[in-house]
């Protein structure tokens, strides 16, 4: 071999990324986090929704915007460890469109079904063409084309059907991000290729907040949380997964720095370190932390809470018979979110679960 054909066979090997890890750690706290984190959307939404003063706690002490930024970090932690743990690309998104969808488009279709009796319109009216195009727009992740139903929720503080879906479309784009990711790893580099999409997200977001804030426009703050604005979390996820041993290794010292970045954030550029410093407390309390049980062996049904407490928020609030009695509203939205989540994962989104699959092979422990 000549010295040049040397040089090009170690240069490869340095660009080749390592094998990832097949499966960082078997006992984690992933599912009881995802529960939180749907719970914690719910709590601040009821408050968000309802404008009950007394509910101003949710707001105060939790973040809707924290534990879906969490659920991005979750997710890119545990996708690229299912795209690489995939035996093809099909297989791959297979296990995604199984995971999400049927939920998903069940409770867009329930949602519409419903909302017939509800609706302050005349049947005739309410099937329509705008709603027809809710379901079109929904079933294909695009809610922001048509959010509402007709007659339905117009004197309420917002009249989406379900607000929450938003970040779905969101998670889609990651899942197809994925392979196209892992592709660039081959060819580039995985660190380089991590390090390019995260800041790319960075300055996209940072470029949407400083229109937003010199326009006043809310489209540029939307846009900010859209799509690349997110990729950030998903790639401190991602970052989690492929470099775990490095990351386990320093585990405790890296939370320390973490959480200290929290409490620092007004003297940081935040926006550059959140991502990061929330990815290693997410993974730290998920893989770290000691093992707090297997709380998936029951099902998944942080997911249902999350696609389904929207719309049964809307429902009751918009009934008006809780008005003098709020925490009986909230107790009565808690008890029909969990009730219908547990009715959902079990003839919904179970059934089209594989055995091998991590929730099936749980609930046969």
């Amino acid at each position: 071999m000549s010295a040049r054909e040397g040089r090009a066979v170690n240069d490869r090997r340095l660009r080749a990324p390592a094998a990832p890890p097949r499966q960082p750690l078997r006992q984690n706290n992933f599912d009881l986090l995802r529960f939180v984190f749907a719970f914690m959307v719910f709590l601040v939404h009821a408050h968000v929704l309802s404008g009950v003063q007394e509910f101003g706690v949710f707001s105060r002490y939790l973040s809707s915007d924290f534990a879906v930024k969490s659920f991005f970090v979750v997710s890119g932690f545990l996708i690229f460890m299912s795209y690489e743990n995939s035996r093809s690309v099909p297989a791959y998104f297979g296990k995604r469109i199984r995971r999400i969808y049927p939920a998903y488009a069940f409770v867009i279709l329930a949602s519409v079904v419903l909302g017939a009796f509800f609706s302050s319109f005349a049947l005739s009216d309410y099937w329509s063409l705008p709603l027809l195009k809710y379901i079109a727009a929904n079933l294909l992740f695009l809610n922001f084309l048509q959010p509402d139903l007709p007659g339905l929720f117009q004197h309420s503080a917002y009249q989406a059907v379900n607000g929450a879906l938003w970040t779905l479309k969101i998670e889609v784009m990651f899942y197809l991000l994925v392979p196209l990711a892992v592709m660039a790893f081959a060819r580039l580099g995985r660190l380089p290729v991590l390090a390019l999409l995260y800041v790319g997200s960075v300055i996209y977001s940072a470029g949407m907040g400083t229109l937003a804030a010199q326009t006043g426009s809310g489209l540029y703050f939307e846009l900010q949380r859209q799509l690349p604005g997110q990729l950030c979390f998903f790639v401190a996820g991602a970052a989690a997964y492929y470099y775990f041993t490095h990351l386990s290794r320093y585990a405790l010292p890296l939370m320390i720095a973490a959480v200290t970045a929290f409490v620092l954030q007004d003297w940081l550029p935040w926006m550059l370190v959140q991502p990061l410093a929330l990815g290693v407390v997410v993974v730290y309390l998920a893989c770290f932390l000691p093992y707090l049980g297997n709380f998936g062996k029951y099902g998944d049904f942080s997911y249902g809470i999350y696609i389904v407490h929207f719309p049964v928020l809307q429902l009751l609030i918009a009934s008006g018979r809780y008005d003098d009695v709020p925490w009986l509203m909230l107790l009565s939205a808690m008890a029909l979110v969990v009730t219908t989540a547990i009715l959902l994962w079990h003839f919904i989104e179970k059934p089209f679960l594989r055995r091998s699959s991590h929730y099936v092979e749980t609930n046969r422990v």
